[in-house]
């Protein structure tokens, strides 16, 4: 898999030269932070051909997310369709943030990594507290979220994190929408 830094991507991009930047993070993060010239297409919802069809393959694309993760499955899913030309910005919009790099900012929300940390602590300590006060099969609950969350570590692939990603807070508003090319 090709990678490139942060600094040598905003050191071309400076240059004048037009990168080809895909963005696979959620609108709402998209909104709140994103590289100049970059389209929004959530990894969620990616459409590797759609991809093919709207960039131009024959020159490199940067994906990026917010620390590498999304990009990197993203990365794969347009390999496997097919587009060589997709490189990983390691890092993300957080590397590319460190280097003090240029962004386009909006307003301010909760990452997704965050809001999974939230929901499942929620989770885990209801099914403890129902599991004590109520009736101990409650406490299924809690080993069911603790068991996802060691499958999301061993397969860096998150259900409850991409499930979260698709809630109408992480959607975003009219500006990430008009910046989404790959979406139907």
């Amino acid at each position: 898999m090709k990678t490139i830094d942060p600094k040598p991507l905003a050191e071309s991009n400076q240059n004048g030269q037009a990168q080809q930047i895909l963005d696979v993070r959620t609108p709402a993060e998209f909104e709140q932070a994103h590289i100049s010239g970059s389209k929004l297409s959530p990894l969620d919802s990616l459409d590797p051909d759609q991809i093919i069809r709207n960039f131009d393959t024959a020159k490199p694309l940067f994906v990026i997310c917010q620390s590498g993760k999304r990009a990197k499955q993203a990365v794969e899913k347009l390999q496997q369709a097919g587009c060589e030309s997709a490189v990983l910005l390691n890092g993300g919009i957080n590397a590319w943030s460190e280097h003090s790099l240029p962004l386009n900012t909006g307003k301010k929300t909760m990452s997704l990594e965050r809001q999974v940390r939230i929901a499942a602590g929620i989770l885990i300590l209801t099914g403890a507290v129902l599991g004590f006060y109520q009736h101990p099969l409650w406490h299924l609950l809690s080993a069911f979220v603790g068991a996802g969350l060691t499958f999301a570590g061993i397969t860096d692939s998150c259900a409850m994190g991409m499930l979260i990603a698709k809630m109408p807070w992480n959607r975003g508003g009219k500006t990430a929408n008009e910046c989404m090319i790959c979406t139907s």
